[in-house]
């Protein structure tokens, strides 16, 4: 599960954040009024198994002007 702190907690203590999330792996959600505004993870370089989850993703492509819909980009997740 995702942890997440406000960002007026999250101010004073960043760099102990920092350290925690890249001994961990875990990402850390930074919330303003409950709300979640910012994601910190990780930095990844290889991201050859996130392009290969696209690769003949689209079979054929009849409206290129149209938007995609929700539910398709939720199906990539």
């Amino acid at each position: 599960m995702e942890r997440s702190v406000s960002k007026s907690k999250f101010k004073p203590r960043s760099l102990e954040y920092f350290r925690e999330i890249e001994s961990t792996g875990e990402p850390l959600i930074i919330t303003d009024r409950g709300r979640p505004v910012l994601k910190i993870m990780p930095f990844t370089k290889d991201i050859g198994e996130k392009v290969a989850k696209l690769r003949n993703v689209i079979i054929k492509y009849d409206k290129p002007d149209e938007p995609v819909a929700a539910k398709d980009w939720e199906d990539l997740k």
